[in-house]
C-alpha cells in the first residue's frame, strides 16, 4: 500500500516584512509616545487655565471671583446701646469672629459693621440686621488666581513650562503622521484653516489700532 502524501512544511516566517516593517518605525512613534506623555501631564493645568480663560472672557456680564449674597437675621432685644457695646453683641450672637474694619453709626436708627467682604446694617430697636457681602467662587478663585498670574514669580516659571508644553503639543502634533492623514494632506490644510482664524479675525476686525 502507498503512502499518502505527507504533512505540508510550514511557510517561512516573514522575515522581509518584518523588516520592512522595522525599517519604516522611524522617529514617528517616539514622537507620539512623548506628545501623548506631555498630554497627560498638561491636562491638569489645561483644565485651570481653560475655565478660567471662560469665566475672566465674560467679566462684563459677571464677576467670576465673587458671588454677590443677602440674608437677614433677627437678634433678640434687648440690645445694647452703646456703639462699640452693640457692635460686640451682634458679632457674638451672629457668632462672627473677623475684627470689622469699621464700625460708625449710619443714624439713630442704624449701625453699619464694615468687614473685608461684608457689610451688617443693625437696627438696634428692633434688632434686624440686614448682612450683605460676597463670598468666594472657590475653584474659580482659585484658577483666575494662578491664570492671571497673582502668584507671581513661582507661577511664572510654571506657566512658562505649561506654554513650552503646549508648543510642543502643537508641532509635534503636526508630525505624528505621515502621508494623507498628515502635513501632506488633511493635516495640513487643518492647520491652514486653524492658523487662518486669528488673521481673518485681525484683518475684519482692524487689529489693535482701531
Amino acid at each position: 500500500m502507498s503512502e499518502g502524501p505527507g504533512p505540508e512544511p510550514e511557510p517561512d516566517p516573514p522575515v522581509a516584512a518584518e523588516g520592512r516593517t522595522g525599517r519604516r518605525r522611524g522617529w514617528r512613534p517616539a514622537l507620539r509616545a512623548l506628545h501623548r506623555d506631555a498630554g497627560y501631564l498638561a491636562v491638569g493645568l489645561t483644565i485651570v487655565y481653560a475655565v478660567s480663560g471662560l469665566a475672566v472672557n465674560h467679566i462684563g456680564h459677571w464677576d467670576p471671583d465673587f458671588v454677590s449674597f443677602r440674608r437677614e437675621h433677627q437678634l433678640p432685644p434687648p440690645l445694647p446701646a452703646g456703639t462699640e457695646d452693640l457692635a460686640a453683641a451682634v458679632r457674638t450672637q451672629l457668632g462672627i469672629r473677623e475684627t470689622p474694619r469699621e464700625v460708625f453709626r449710619a443714624g439713630p436708627d442704624r449701625l453699619d459693621l464694615l468687614f473685608d467682604r461684608r457689610t451688617l446694617h443693625v437696627n438696634p430697636r428692633t434688632g434686624r440686621v440686614l448682612e450683605q457681602g460676597q463670598k468666594s467662587r472657590f475653584f474659580l478663585h482659585l484658577a483666575n488666581w494662578l491664570h492671571l498670574n497673582r502668584g507671581k514669580q513661582a507661577w511664572r516659571i510654571i506657566a512658562d513650562l505649561y506654554a513650552l508644553f503646549l508648543l510642543f503639543l502643537a508641532l509635534s502634533g503636526m508630525f505624528m503622521l505621515a502621508g494623507r492623514a498628515g502635513m501632506k494632506g488633511r493635516g495640513g490644510w487643518l492647520v491652514l484653516l486653524g492658523a487662518a482664524v486669528p488673521v481673518l479675525y485681525v484683518v475684519f476686525s482692524g487689529g489693535p489700532g482701531r
